[in-house]
C-alpha cells in the first residue's frame, strides 16, 4: 500500500520496499485444484491493473500465460490466494506452479453470494457488453480501453455496483486515490450490500490517512467477512495508525494465517509493532517471512541486512 510510508513511524521500513519493476510477459501460471474439478478460475493483479479467467479442466488443472513478474490474486470456488510470479519461483521455463486446496476455504466464501438485487437485474444488456468488453481489455492488458468501457457502462446503468468497483481499482492501483474514493462509494451508493466496494473504500482511506473514517468502514468488511485477509490487514494498518497495537497485532496475525503471502504485506507492519515493542528478534521474524514468501522484492538484501542488525542487538 503506498499510503504506509505516511505514517511517520514505518519511513525506515516501507523504504525497504519498492514496486517490483516490470519485466517481459515471459512468466507462465500453471495450476492444480484440490479436490479436483473442472471450475472457473479468476487472476487479478494486485498492485496494477490485469484481470484474467480461465476454466480448469476435469483433473483440476488450468494455466495462465504471459504474465508480468509481481502479485496476483487468484480466486477459485469460493477461495481467495496471493500468488506471486517471478524469478525465484519461476523453473528455468519461466513457469510458477501452484496447488490450490479448496478445503481451505471452509467457511470463507465472502458475502457477495447472495441473490443479485432488484437494482443489478435491471441493468441493461448493453450495460453487461460494456462491462465484459472492459474485462477483456484488462486482460491483454489496454486499461484505457478497459476505463472506457467501464465508464459507458456506468453511464448506461449508474446502479451497476460491479463496474464502479472496477474503476475504482483502476484508479487505486494507479495512485489516483480521491477518484477511487469516488467510485468506490458511488459503487456502494449502487449497492448499500456490496462487499468489495467496502473493503477497497477501506483500502483508500488508509492511503489517504483518515485513520478515523478507515478504522469504521474495515471494522464494517471484517463483521462482514471475518475471514478476508484484506479486510483484517486493512484493520490491522487502521489500528496501528491510531497507536492501538494490541488490536492491530490481531488483526495482521489473522490476514497472516489466512494468506501467508498476502500482497498487503502483513509482515511489515507486525514488524513495526514488534520494534515499537523493543522485540527486535520477533521483528526480524516477520521480515525473514516477508522475505520467505516474496523472494523477488527489489531490496530483498537490505531487508537481510536489517535483519542482521537487529539480531546483533540481542
Amino acid at each position: 500500500m503506498a499510503g504506509w510510508a505516511t505514517a511517520r513511524a514505518l519511513v525506515w521500513i516501507s523504504a525497504l520496499l519498492s514496486a517490483i519493476s516490470a519485466q517481459a510477459a515471459d512468466f507462465e501460471l500453471i495450476g492444480h485444484i484440490q479436490p479436483e474439478q473442472p471450475l472457473s478460475v479468476y487472476l487479478q493483479g494486485a498492485n496494477a491493473p490485469f484481470r484474467a479467467t480461465t476454466e480448469a479442466d476435469l483433473n483440476g488443472r488450468f494455466h495462465f500465460r504471459k504474465l508480468l513478474a509481481g502479485a496476483y490474486v487468484l480466486a477459485v470456488g469460493g477461495l481467495q490466494r496471493t500468488v506471486e510470479v517471478g524469478p525465484s519461483l519461476a523453473d528455468v521455463k519461466g513457469r510458477v506452479n501452484v496447488t490450490i486446496d479448496l478445503r481451505d476455504a471452509d467457511g470463507e466464501a465472502g458475502p457477495e453470494r447472495r441473490l443479485a438485487s432488484v437494482r443489478e437485474l435491471s441493468i441493461p444488456k448493453e450495460a453487461r457488453r460494456e462491462y465484459e468488453d472492459a474485462l477483456k481489455a484488462l486482460a491483454r492488458p489496454d486499461v484505457p480501453a478497459a476505463v472506457a468501457h467501464l465508464r459507458r457502462a456506468v453511464e448506461l446503468a449508474p446502479q451497476f455496483s460491479a463496474a464502479w468497483n472496477h474503476l475504482g481499482t483502476i484508479a487505486y492501483q494507479t495512485g489516483q486515490f480521491v477518484e477511487a474514493e469516488g467510485d468506490f462509494r458511488r459503487g456502494l451508493e449502487a449497492d448499500p450490500e456490496a462487499y468489495a466496494p467496502l473493503v477497497n473504500l477501506g483500502g483508500v482511506l488508509i492511503n489517504l490517512a483518515r485513520w478515523d473514517e478507515a478504522l469504521v468502514c474495515n471494522r464494517r468488511a471484517v463483521l462482514k467477512n471475518p475471514n478476508d485477509a484484506l479486510a483484517n490487514s486493512q484493520l490491522g494498518m487502521a489500528y496501528l495508525y491510531s497507536g492501538q497495537l494490541d488490536s492491530a497485532e490481531k488483526h495482521l496475525t489473522e490476514a497472516k494465517r489466512i494468506d501467508p503471502a498476502h500482497f498487503s504485506h502483513p509482515q511489515l507492519l507486525l514488524a513495526e509493532i514488534h520494534l515499537r515493542r523493543n522485540e527486535p528478534e520477533a521483528a526480524a521474524g516477520e521480515l525473514q517471512d516477508l522475505l520467505k514468501q516474496h523472494p523477488d522484492l527489489p531490496n530483498a538484501s537490505k531487508i537481510k541486512e536489517q535483519i542482521a542488525r537487529l539480531r546483533a542487538r540481542n
